[in-house]
């Protein structure tokens, strides 16, 4: 879990520094409530992608953040922890809207290599541009200041997973804002994919929420006790460590690969903040620790 005690140090300084921007974040954590709950019904047996993981996302920013808090402006901050609960909007989207969201999106050679894929797995596939295309239908319901800002929660909430950190059109270092200030995209496009590929701890696959002995999924139910065998994230200034159960040799084989896919996504982010931002991410490297 995070190591930030303070796991609300992004919404309090944008409170500090801009009350107007806080209360438009609060109206819309108060409406996607409800919307981010509505995953569970795709995808019943999934890891938890409700309100609770926008938080967690939210805390392991923090932590990532660190000492460059003060660094981060108000609009920054505001479309930053906007796309943290936005990012997974996707999930839980209704038919109708999947049927036009999907006639948008540029799915390459999916089909080619997936011709049974259902419904729900092709959201699962490109949760991330089903999440933008509903951010961008629904603008109106959530006040955002400026297009500027729009866009910006738009396309760090679809970089949160496949999109090219590195391509300047999309993510430029500076995005102006009509106040005169400007949002680094790629640093808070890295904050929310690597926050969101940390979050793989046991919480995620709560026992309160989740039986699984009920669960039917063959892969979901590996997916919750992968996550189960993961008892703790220990975050350093150039580490994340797993603490693990490494008891269940198939379990413990499937979290190696996990801690593999942490370390590419992880280098990718370091390149693309490290490289062209004024930025840092400090952590370097992905360590597995039985216990």
């Amino acid at each position: 879990m995070p190591n930030d005690p303070n796991g609300f140090a992004l919404e309090f300084r944008l409170h500090e520094l801009d009350g107007d921007l806080h209360r438009r974040f609060t109206d819309c954590v108060f409406v996607l409530q409800r919307i981010l709950s509505d995953y569970k019904l795709l995808f019943p047996e999934y890891t938890d992608h409700s309100e609770l993981h926008s938080l967690t996302v939210i805390e392991f920013c923090n932590t990532l953040i660190g000492d460059q808090l003060d660094r981060l402006n108000k609009n920054e901050i505001y479309v930053l922890l906007c796309g943290c609960y936005f990012h997974d909007t996707g999930m839980g989207i209704t038919k109708k809207d999947f049927e036009s969201f999907s006639r948008q999106i540029n799915f390459g050679d999916y089909f080619e290599k997936h011709p049974n894929a259902s419904a729900s797995e092709q959201i699962r596939d490109f949760h991330n541009e089903y999440s933008g295309l509903f951010i961008r239908k629904y603008a109106e319901l959530f006040e955002f200041p400026s297009n500027a800002h729009l866009e910006a929660v738009i396309q760090i909430s679809r970089g949160h997973r496949k999109t090219d950190l590195k391509d300047e059109r999309i993510y430029p270092a500076q995005l102006p804002t009509p106040d005169g200030e400007s949002i680094c995209m790629p640093y808070l496009a890295a904050l929310i994919r690597l926050a969101d590929e940390i979050d793989i701890t046991a919480n995620r696959s709560s026992k309160l929420l989740y039986d699984l002995e009920a669960i039917t999924d063959e892969h979901q139910l590996f997916e919750h006790k992968r996550h189960r065998a993961v008892r703790d994230l220990i975050i350093s200034k150039d580490s994340f460590t797993l603490m693990i159960d490494d008891s269940d040799p198939v379990v413990y084989e499937m979290i190696k690969r996990l801690a593999d896919k942490m370390q590419r996504t992880l280098d990718t982010c370091r390149s693309a903040v490290n490289g062209r931002t004024p930025f840092e991410i400090t952590q370097s490297r992905i360590l597995l620790c039985p216990i």
